[in-house]
């Protein structure tokens, strides 16, 4: 799974060694711990997602409802600040409208 938060990207996927686990996963330093202040996240350099996280499935769960509950913005492309990520985030924007017909 694949989230854009205005401040963060993550992938997450499930841990292959403990199905109770997700392996979070980010390509920017410091966007885990900006969903994820606790984690405790390690760098594997040869991974396509350099930084990485496991984390219960119930505490990824509990926190993607907290920050559902913390949407204050009626735009998400103008909630992003920053100037880099605004631009990944419009080319993902983009090449999705694509599949709408």
């Amino acid at each position: 799974m694949w989230i854009q938060f205005n401040n963060a990207f993550l992938s997450i996927v499930e841990n292959r060694d403990n199905k109770l686990e997700l392996l979070v996963r980010a390509r920017v330093k410091g966007d885990i711990e900006k969903v994820f202040p606790e984690a405790d996240v390690f760098e594997d350099d040869s991974a396509d997602y350099k930084y990485r996280a496991l984390i219960s499935k119930a505490k990824v769960a509990a926190r993607m409802m907290l920050k559902i509950t913390e949407i204050n913005y009626d735009n998400f492309k103008n909630s992003v600040k920053e100037v880099e990520r605004k631009s990944a985030y419009n080319n993902v924007w983009v090449e999705l409208r694509k599949l709408q017909r």
